[in-house]
């Protein structure tokens, strides 16, 4: 699949604005990263803190990072995210 670099950014700081990373600096490295074309670092810097911070994170949070993933030829950014996916509990 051709990777849009554009929607690439765009992809990594929505995923960035939705996560629950709290740490500033990690948030402005993240941006700084993508806003230099430095997708792939980007990408992997937001995985590793999730994982290293064990974030919960919702399925279709985790799906989407997966699909990223395989566009930036990163999987082994989301080898360990899943196990951080927290199922929704539906209405009883």
């Amino acid at each position: 699949m051709l990777l849009d670099f554009r929607q690439a950014q765009a992809d990594i700081l929505a995923l960035l604005n939705e996560s629950s990373i709290t740490a500033s600096d990690v948030r402005t490295d993240i941006k700084e990263l993508v806003y230099v074309g430095e997708i792939g670092l980007a990408f992997d810097t937001l995985c590793s803190w999730l994982y290293e911070d064990s974030l919960a994170i919702s399925r279709p949070f985790y799906e989407r990072l997966l699909a990223l993933s395989v566009d930036l030829e990163e999987p082994r950014a989301v080898e360990r995210l899943e196990e951080l996916v927290v199922e929704a509990n539906p209405d009883p």
